[in-house]
């Protein structure tokens, strides 16, 4: 059988031509090459070099039998390396699913901290609403989420990595435009163009419990579930809408974006979450090398602001 020692003292004595150096470069003594290479010879039943006490040529077999221990020795060495790396989560694939919203701002800046950090790693991105996010977590097809709360799984571990207020969304030539500010008070009555409550169930239980502390009731003429097309009628002069402040990043002509004015701020929320069984029992933290380093950049990120 093959043996690596025994590859890499054929392969230097090839390349050397010259048992003094091939032996020097291998930091070991002449004696044990020779033999190594005797060895090598016998297990592959053929003459590989032709020695004389002045000189050291290949053999037809030898320079047939030299390019593929060179091809065989970088391969192994290619492979230790990627382990390495791997193992240090400095290379591999690691999956990451994410809702649309998180992708209007927080999304590229994490890919782009996530990549200058580790560029040997690809990172994997799949767009999905947070219960299939939820589920192909637990499944095992995605390895991290950015998803939107309650994570109240216990095989779930998230922890938070962004928290935006929600802001007022109106037509340019609407008279409320020309505030700087809006209370929820200035809703009152308004046509609205809101969220469904199933499939955009977290927006919309959000929004509805902000009108409710604020004791106020919108007209609500359209349930939409996409921020772009909520957006979208804004501009079409149907009605006011609340959104993430990072929609303004879409940059709909004819869209005024204002702040609210909140007595209890109530924030839209970002979670990075990943299975519990990823990590490690005695530290409660990321065993997995990657989602490690993936969770200390959305911690920075968010001790950033």
């Amino acid at each position: 059988m093959l043996d690596f020692n025994q590859l890499r003292c054929f392969v230097a004595v090839a390349e050397e031509l010259h048992f003094g150096r091939a032996a020097a470069r291998l930091n070991m003594t002449q004696p044990p090459l020779s033999r190594q290479i005797q060895v090598l010879e016998r297990v592959i039943d053929a003459k590989l070099l032709d020695r004389t006490s002045r000189s050291v040529r290949l053999t037809a077999a030898g320079r047939s039998f030299l390019p593929e221990a060179q091809r065989i020795l970088h391969l192994a060495g290619d492979a230790a390396h990627v382990a390495r790396q791997v193992a240090g989560g400095r290379a591999g694939v690691l999956k990451l699913g994410f809702t649309a919203a998180s992708a209007y701002d927080f999304l590229p800046r994490l890919v782009a901290a996530f990549r200058a950090a580790l560029p040997e790693v690809t990172l994997s991105l799949r767009e999905m609403v947070t219960r299939a996010q939820i589920e192909d977590l637990l499944a095992g097809r995605i390895d991290v989420a950015l998803l939107r709360p309650p994570v109240a799984h216990p095989d779930l571990v998230a922890i938070r990595a962004l928290a935006e207020p929600l802001v007022a969304a109106l037509p340019e030539a609407h008279p409320l435009a020309g505030r700087a500010d809006l209370a929820p008070a200035d809703l009152q009555g308004e046509p609205f163009i809101a969220y469904a409550p199933d499939e955009a169930r977290y927006f919309h239980d959000l929004a509805a419990g902000l009108f409710a502390e604020a004791r106020v009731q919108p007209r609500v003429l359209q349930q939409l579930t996409q921020i772009h097309s909520i957006l979208a009628l804004v501009r079409a002069g149907l009605g006011l809408a609340l959104v993430p402040q990072a929609a303004e990043r879409l940059r709909f002509e004819d869209v005024a974006f204002r702040p609210l004015v909140l007595a209890r701020p109530r924030p839209a929320e970002l979670f990075l979450a990943w299975r519990r069984d990823r990590n490690d029992p005695k530290t409660d933290s990321p065993a997995d090398p990657l989602i490690a380093r993936l969770a200390a950049i959305v911690h920075g990120m968010t001790e950033a602001g």
